[in-house]
């Protein structure tokens, strides 16, 4: 059991809040009780997820996408009022963590993507909010190896296959070339926007969560291979991970829950 300001004080400090100018809160978001002996981790602070929660007798909720996002309406009505009336009845905290986790070196959903997908990062874009958001590297020597084309690179359609199998969902493929992919970009989420910046530094593919329309014509017109992974697959395995840290560093129950999401 420990003490849930210590646990969250632990939490800012291992992924660096004050470094980050984001959307959201990040940290506790709804205070519940002190003690915290179970922590449950998802990607979203989806009702499904709170009452998992509840069953399992949760005394933390730990996140990605949690609430009170910029522009959004301040009303605590619908949704929002059902989703804050199950932690606050039920005494569950639940922390958030947006930006601070996609960037973290070792915890954050852009490095635990890289591992998952055999990606090996050599450094990141400046130029994008927040720091270590956007990286570029290589595909790994274990991938290359497992494909039989050491020192070699993977063309469009091979890469994609392998991806999906990676992330067990189909991942969409824009083929902008027929080159073999060697450099490759990428950031979890919708960071389809940031194809531009990529494509500056001479990347074969770049691949994210979400695509939008004139993304594919972005893609095509330059040259590049666009991947389009899901946004809630592409996020799963860091907050994962920061349960387990977390749940490690101070002897507690964790459980992560992924509740489907196609998107």
């Amino acid at each position: 059991m420990a003490d849930r300001d210590t646990l969250i004080d632990a939490l800012d400090a291992c992924l660096e809040v004050k470094a980050f100018k984001d959307y959201t809160v990040n940290g506790l978001q709804v205070e519940g009780r002190r003690d915290v002996r179970r922590v449950m981790s998802g990607v979203t602070a989806c009702q499904a997820l709170l009452d998992e929660a509840v069953a399992w007798q949760a005394d933390l909720v730990l996140v990605h996408h949690g609430y009170f996002w910029k522009n959004e309406q301040a009303q605590v009505t619908g949704m929002k009022r059902r989703r804050l009336k199950t932690l606050l009845v039920h005494d569950i905290n639940l922390a958030a963590y947006h930006l601070p986790l996609d960037a973290h070196p070792t915890l954050g959903n852009n490095a635990r993507l890289a591992e998952r997908l055999g990606l090996v990062s050599e450094g990141c874009l400046d130029g994008v909010i927040g720091r270590g958001l956007v990286h570029v590297g290589r595909l790994s020597d274990e991938l290359l190896a497992k494909k039989g084309l050491t020192g070699e690179g993977l063309d469009s359609a091979a890469l994609g296959v392998e991806f999906s199998q990676r992330l067990g969902r189909e991942v969409l493929v824009v083929a902008g070339h027929e080159r073999p992919i060697k450099r490759v970009a990428w950031c979890t989420g919708g960071a389809q926007d940031y194809l531009k910046l990529a494509i500056e530094t001479g990347v074969d593919a770049f691949l994210s969560g979400e695509i939008s329309e004139r993304t594919t014509h972005d893609a095509r017109e330059e040259g590049v291979t666009y991947f389009a992974a899901g946004h809630h697959a592409t996020e799963r395995d860091g907050v994962k991970a920061l349960g387990e840290w977390l749940a490690a560093e101070y002897g507690l129950e964790h459980r992560f829950v992924d509740i489907d999401n196609p998107a």
